[in-house]
């Protein structure tokens, strides 16, 4: 589809010059010509102006190449509009908080940036790519694992929705080294399996025990890409099914206990033409409250019954020292 609008001025102005001297031959360089180029970064659209150089040495082999400068691969990807600091910004915002694309969309139009929706799909794409050529990169994987002697291989699927493509994550249980991310738009075996060779290959030591959940396309692709290496579903799982009356009641406490602090919204309202102190401390108590409200802890291992139960607890313990020293009684 054709741009429906012209792209912004730009807002900065950059010169990049590449070293003086040639890569191949090491004699100096001419200028051969200039080359503009304009990047979108979150601080806004920056215009470069890129100064190419040429080896004039007949024998060199970049002999008449264009010699682009080197902070030029800093700043965005070959071709790309998009800085790396706003493909960065993407990544966190998919995959630390869990945003949809709308989300970014949003985000991004907010800080002034003249994106649309569907490029930041292409943003995010770009970025699971750079994590994925960074983490499977075999000169890292075998300075990493030089003095190791195996690796406890665990591999799972994460979707963040549903109906879109799996990122599948392979990774060293002994280290918690990822050894490859990849998205896939199936999960057979007939899809896992070139990934599982692919890692094996890659490491300069042994794969010595594969762990994952109970998928029947993954325990295909482990049974054919490692046929001899034992194969155990996740401690996890099981704990996770046996935990499940005590979870259970549990959420069922919780629910209990919520029941029971109702009323906070009310208490900020009446607090706002006031700055006081002890309006500030009552507020300090209702954000409190909030905090415990929407801490769902991690089940099985941190019920979030009992840990809501522990601090609200401690807040009433601290409501009551301080009607102790004078205070006044709270309702």
């Amino acid at each position: 589809m054709a741009r429906r609008q012209a792209k912004p001025q730009a807002t900065q102005e950059q010169t990049l010059s590449p070293v003086p001297f040639c890569w191949g031959c090491g004699h100096p360089t001419r200028v051969a010509y200039h080359g503009h180029r304009r990047i979108t970064h979150l601080q806004g659209m920056c215009r470069y102006t890129l100064v190419v150089r040429r080896c004039q040495q007949p024998g060199c082999p970049l002999y008449h190449q264009g010699i682009r400068p080197e902070e030029e691969g800093a700043a965005a990807l070959p071709h790309g509009e998009f800085g790396l600091d706003v493909i960065a910004q993407v990544g966190h915002w998919r995959f630390g908080e869990h945003r949809s694309v709308p989300e970014m969309h949003a985000c991004l139009r907010e800080r002034g940036l003249a994106v649309a929706e569907r490029t930041v799909t292409g943003l995010l794409h770009r970025y699971e790519e750079l994590v994925a050529l960074r983490v499977a990169d075999p000169v890292r994987l075998r300075g990493q694992f030089a003095r190791r002697e195996r690796v406890v291989l665990a591999l799972d699927g994460l979707q963040p929705d549903v109906g879109h493509e799996v990122l599948w994550v392979l990774r060293d249980c002994l280290s918690g080294t990822i050894l490859l991310a990849r998205s896939l738009l199936s999960s057979t075996a007939g899809d896992l399996v070139p990934l599982i060779q692919e890692v094996a290959a890659a490491l300069p030591v042994p794969i010595v025990a594969v762990i994952s959940d109970g998928q029947t396309s993954i325990r295909r692709a482990v049974a054919t890409a490692l046929p001899d290496i034992p194969h155990q579903l996740c401690q996890f799982h099981y704990l996770r099914e046996a935990a499940t009356p005590i979870y259970e009641a549990d959420r069922h406490a919780k629910t209990l206990l919520k029941k029971t602090v109702r009323g906070v919204r009310p208490i900020e309202r009446a607090l706002e033409a006031r700055n006081d102190p002890q309006a500030e401390a009552v507020r300090g108590y209702c954000l409190a409250v909030r905090s415990a409200l929407t801490d769902d802890g991690r089940p099985p291992l941190d019920a979030s019954g009992l840990q809501l139960q522990e601090r609200l607890t401690t807040i009433q313990d601290s409501l009551s020292r301080v009607v102790e020293k004078g205070g006044p009684r709270p309702s």
